[in-house]
């Protein structure tokens, strides 16, 4: 047993309690019990601030869900928590007329209101489907997972053109470029579908390969030290203006644990080792020295970031930065990481965590304090992150005592 199981059993205790009050925060508040699906705008008790709907969440809430029944066996409000996000999406927020795109946001009682060029929506519907499937064995949602999995990669890769007729963000013409976050994100739904859909393992594993050998060729820059949100389409740095330079260390920290699970997955020691790396750049460049916790963004030649938010610091990347400083731990026994996850660790509980309504606070000025008023979920803040890094760590802190 390791030598710190004590206080990893300390480190479990508090995990599991965490996720037992953001659970039933989000089944207490969230659930919307006549129109299906989730609402996600909630101030710090719980009480709804805007009834529209975020896509996005609706396929986020039907994995953790479904994970939750994956991870601790079957619960039934778990699984109707899932089942009502499925159907609302399914009803609702899938743009038939435009090659099933999904919408971005929906009205409450799912009147679409606005479409995005990107394909996250239809991401998280994918994992969605895909776990579901896994815990009840309902054909149709991994035939649903199936048919968007190749439509983010058509699309993605510029096989089919956009069914939406919305085109790049930028015009072509003038500029071009790759961004992180689409092999990254992809690398992690293809894990998600490989260990679902088995039946298909072959496609999986040739696409996770694809996509770890995508962001070691164009994102990844040893001579910056950094990982690289955007860059061109062979790689090359654009350091004339601030969104060539975006650093994102959460996101950096986030992909850094997708590829470590793929290579321990393939045994792959070399790839395990940089992606230690780049969770090394992005530790190192993200921490806030001054008030501690992750920075949002940075810009990697130390020039003024452009996003007005780049010094708060948001509960996600905290959340990624414990997964993945434990992951690192587990796999290399260096008690450097097992620092940086106490030292994160005990930065959230101050700051993030909220005992006396549950979850955490999403958005922090740079000291630390909560926006005011005070929120507990956005349209991009619900239940994925906390409840996925609190799974996470229960599950890694398991593997660390085991051996």
């Amino acid at each position: 047993m390791d030598k710190h199981a004590e206080q990893l059993k300390e480190y479990q205790k508090w995990v599991r309690e965490e996720l037992e009050r953001s659970v039933n925060f989000w089944l207490k508040n969230g659930m919307d019990h006549e129109h299906g699906g989730v609402y996600t705008c909630l101030d710090r008790t719980g009480k709804l601030f805007s009834t529209d709907k975020s896509v996005w969440f609706q396929g986020r809430c039907a994995w953790t869900f479904s994970y939750l029944c994956h991870v601790y066996g079957k619960k039934q409000e778990w699984l109707d928590a899932a089942k009502s996000c499925l159907d609302f999406m399914e009803k609702y927020c899938i743009n038939r007329e435009a090659g099933d795109r999904m919408y971005f946001t929906v009205t409450a009682d799912g009147k679409p209101l606005r479409q995005r060029r990107y394909c996250f929506s239809e991401g998280f519907y994918a994992i969605a489907n895909a776990e579901y499937y896994g815990v009840t064995g309902e054909k149709e949602c991994i035939e649903r997972a199936r048919r968007a999995y190749e439509l983010i990669y058509q699309l993605n890769n510029g096989l089919i053109k956009d069914p939406t007729g919305m085109g790049p963000k930028t015009i072509p013409e003038t500029r071009t470029g790759r961004a992180l976050a689409d092999p990254m994100i992809y690398l992690n739904i293809t894990a998600v579908m490989r260990r679902c859909d088995p039946e298909n393992n072959a496609l999986y594993e040739a696409r996770a390969k694809e996509c770890c050998e995508t962001i070691f060729k164009y994102h990844f820059k040893p001579e910056l030290k950094c990982t690289l949100e955007t860059v061109g389409m062979n790689g090359e740095l654009q350091m004339d203006y601030t969104a060539g330079r975006v650093v994102n260390p959460g996101h950096d920290i986030e992909c850094s644990w997708f590829v470590m699970e793929q290579a321990k997955h393939t045994g792959d020691e070399e790839l395990r080792k940089k992606a230690q790396t780049l969770f090394d750049y992005a530790y190192e460049g993200g921490w806030d020295k001054e008030y501690g916790g992750l920075l949002y963004f940075i810009d990697c030649k130390g020039l003024p970031p452009e996003a007005y938010e780049h010094d708060m610091k948001l509960w996600w990347p905290h959340n990624e930065l414990l997964i993945a400083s434990m992951m690192i731990y587990r796999d290399t026994q260096d008690e450097k990481y097992l620092k940086i996850f106490d030292e994160t660790l005990e930065y959230c509980k101050k700051v993030f965590s909220d005992p006396e309504y549950g979850d955490w606070y999403g958005y922090l000025r740079r000291d630390g304090k909560p926006t005011e008023p005070a929120c507990k979920g956005s349209t991009f803040k619900g239940p994925f992150h906390l409840p996925r890094c609190l799974m996470m760590v229960d599950q890694l802190i398991d593997e660390i005592l085991a051996r």
